[in-house]
């Protein structure tokens, strides 16, 4: 990541810059600094040490254009006649990212529309193999494949580019966020092939009760999720996860055989592991979901925090800390909604007015959640 390195200087002098918003101070002196320029917004630490400042983009702003990041600390380096001891932003264009039509963001799915009548969904599609070959036999059929693995995403981006595939949608998040997102009956089917069996931590598991709840809502009636593991363990646990559903149709298979395996699935085979098939069928249409989700705070009436915030709910937890102040309020690195996927954000309370930076939470119900849970922090 970017940075400079240099000698100690008058940080007050930020006060006269126009591209500074305002500066926040924490209780050990170091700062943050909002930073704002042809309608891009970054946080600019400085760091503070004995015989040099270490400046250098805030961690909640990863993922912001390099190239303005580096703009901005040359900024400083001209406007502050910064001596600068180390620097790392020889500033070039950066190339710019192709972007790739299948490759989707969870925003996409907040008012999800499709031309495709039949969808279906692969939750952690590894080497993609199972996903590319139903693509090419189902034409009319849209497939989402969700993965948090990038190798394996950017892989997937470069076949579908190869095969000439335009009926693949590829998702980098946490499926069980994202399911929250889909519209109720919209899914014929759901792939769950060879999870993480995470014998030690259960509870990160793909499969639970949330989860199928949720497959369950989005899927159509007669749609169906299929679990294919070769875990005794796991197979055993979401027998007992199928079996919690108090109407339920689900089949259990050994060993069958099916038109597609991954190189890993032959290998067990050849070990003579057992493969098991579990599916469990939606028997009723579902109610139609509409989240109005609002991460607005209305006006908050605390000036500081009285202490680090640490709260844990059943399935979602807040944690807020690092705080800076300023005369108009206080910024403050928050941490909070899902234990798998938490959101990382600054928040930032200037004259009673409080709002979320670099932008607001994904739209789900653990972050809704966590939201209501800092507000009442907030209003002590």
């Amino acid at each position: 990541m970017p940075h400079i390195k240099s000698e100690p200087f008058d940080t007050s002098k930020a006060d006269q810059l126009i591209l500074v918003d305002f500066r926040a101070i924490s209780k050990f002196g170091n700062e943050t600094w909002l930073v704002s320029k042809d309608g891009k917004s970054i946080f600019v630490d400085i760091i503070k040490r004995a015989n040099e400042y270490l400046v250098k983009p805030n961690k909640i702003t990863k993922g912001s254009d390099i190239s303005f990041v580096k703009t901005i600390l040359q900024y400083f380096i001209d406007e502050l006649n910064l001596k600068v001891i180390h620097s790392n932003i020889n500033v070039k264009p950066n190339r710019p990212k192709v972007a790739h039509f299948a490759h989707k963001s969870i925003e996409d799915f907040y008012r999800f529309k499709s031309k495709f009548r039949t969808i279906k969904l692969e939750v952690g599609f590894g080497s993609a193999r199972h996903l590319l070959y139903r693509a090419k036999e189902e034409p009319d059929t849209l497939f989402i494949g969700i993965e948090i693995h990038t190798p394996s995403i950017n892989q997937l981006l470069k076949q579908i580019n190869l095969q000439n595939l335009d009926n693949i949608w590829v998702v980098n998040y946490d499926a069980r966020l994202l399911l929250e997102m889909l519209p109720s009956n919209i899914l014929d089917t759901i792939y769950v092939h060879f999870p993480v069996p995470w014998d030690k931590k259960p509870h990160r598991r793909v499969i639970s009760n949330f989860f199928v709840d949720e497959a369950l809502r989005a899927l159509k009636v007669n749609g169906f999720l299929e679990l294919r593991s070769d875990s005794d363990n796991y197979y055993k646990y979401a027998l007992e996860v199928f079996s919690n559903q108090k109407v339920s149709k689900f089949s259990v298979d050994k060993n069958i055989d099916i038109e597609i395996i991954s190189k890993y699935e032959q290998r067990w085979r050849d070990m003579g592991k057992d493969i098991y098939t579990l599916k469990l069928s939606s028997l009723k249409e579902s109610p139609k979901r509409d989240i109005d989700i609002d991460f607005n705070f209305g006006t908050v009436a605390i000036k500081e925090l009285p202490n680090e915030e640490k709260f844990i709910g059943d399935d979602y937890f807040v944690h807020i800390a690092k705080e800076f102040k300023m005369d108009r309020g206080f910024v403050a690195e928050c941490s909070f909604g899902s234990f798998n996927i938490p959101e990382k954000k600054l928040l930032v309370v200037d004259r009673g007015r409080c709002y979320y930076m670099p932008s607001n939470p994904v739209k789900s119900l653990v972050n809704l959640k966590a939201h209501k849970k800092i507000i009442e922090v907030l209003n002590g």
